[in-house]
């Protein structure tokens, strides 16, 4: 069943969190070799979640790349706390709220771009931009963002409750009540 890969997936695209801590101590260094890599191994989980929250894909390209702007003017700042992905995604989730301050509501957006956007990227499979356009369609927007974070970045519950500044019993709620209705969606055939 598809939905088994939501559970393991974080495993693989979970990056090594002291890898992602060395590279942005590089770029305080101003190695600019080490940002081209950070960028390799983060930029699904950052567009991902920008995506998330903002629904359209050209404001998510615009807040990624403001992201890693940021990252390379604030490296020399950053505190390692172990948690350097969690970082950078407090970072997206800023921008997005201030790009979403500048225009009034959000733009509608077509889960078919997502699809698109996510069928160029080798990182994806076909059967996580199935799952990631159901999310788009069938989630709400809170939903969309807690299980974008565990399934397509791999945080644990805890740590995405601390990045939306949730309570962890509303993560966990929201998470289960996300991957049901997902499941029933696969079992009706793609229906609700």
């Amino acid at each position: 069943m598809m939905l088994s890969g939501l559970s393991t997936a974080h495993k693989t695209v979970h990056t090594d969190d002291r890898r992602l801590a060395e590279l942005i101590l590089s770029i305080a260094g101003g190695d600019a070799h080490s940002l081209g890599e950070l960028y390799k191994l983060t930029s699904v989980s950052i567009y991902s979640f920008a995506l998330s929250i903002l629904k359209n894909s050209h404001d998510a390209e615009d807040v990624m790349h403001d992201v890693y702007l940021t990252v390379s003017a604030s490296a020399a700042s950053y505190e390692d706390r172990g948690k350097p992905l969690a970082w950078m995604l407090t970072i997206t989730k800023n921008h997005c709220l201030m790009k979403l301050r500048k225009r009034a509501k959000n733009a509608d957006y077509c889960p078919e771009n997502w699809e698109e956007t996510f069928a160029l990227s080798s990182d994806v499979s076909t059967e996580d931009a199935v799952i990631i356009r159901m999310c788009m369609e069938k989630l709400s927007d809170e939903e969309l963002r807690i299980v974008t974070l565990h399934a397509v970045s791999g945080f644990k519950h805890r740590e995405i409750a601390d990045i939306l500044s949730l309570p962890l019993p509303t993560v966990l709620s929201k998470y289960s009540r996300a991957i049901r209705k997902l499941r029933k969606i696969l079992a009706d055939g793609g229906t609700e």
